[in-house]
This record gives structure tokens, sequence and C-alpha cells, in this order.
């Protein structure tokens, strides 16, 4: 699955989506997460993009490959 944020490329790899579909997580999720998500930076190519939702939070884990962004995986948290 493949689409733009801005100048990036965003390529979301195989097992990335394989496993948001074992964990519930819906392709519109995804791509609401990806599109109006927070950006959570951690180390030098990789950052986080968050988006709360009411009862539980997407969290996509990005690194950045040249001018594009690979997601590595998505994940659910649930919220107390």
């Amino acid at each position: 699955m493949r689409f733009r944020k801005g100048c990036f490329e965003v390529v979301i790899s195989r097992h990335a989506f394989e496993r948001a579909m074992q964990r519930g997580i819906h392709p519109d999720l995804i791509e609401s997460c990806l599109q109006t998500g927070r950006v959570e930076r951690f180390g030098k190519n990789n950052f986080k993009i968050v988006k709360d939702f009411r009862k539980f939070s997407v969290i996509c884990v990005d690194e950045m490959i040249g001018s594009a962004i690979k997601i590595v995986t998505i994940e659910k948290k649930w919220k107390l």
C-alpha cells in the first residue's frame, strides 16, 4: 500500500499490514493515523505517528529511507 504525505512517499510493508489485520486495526484507521496523527521522533532515522481515538491509540512505527517513509509496524494501545 502506497500513498503520499507532503513531499514523502509512504510505503506500508506487507508484514506491517498483516500484523495490523491480526491486531484488529482496519485500513481506514491506519490511513487516518498517517494523515492526521502527531509525529514523535526517536533515534536517528526513526519516528512514530500516533493518533488518539476514544478508546485506544494507533501507533505507526516508521523509518525514513531517502525521500520515502517506510512503515515498520502498526500497534494498538488501549486506554484505561
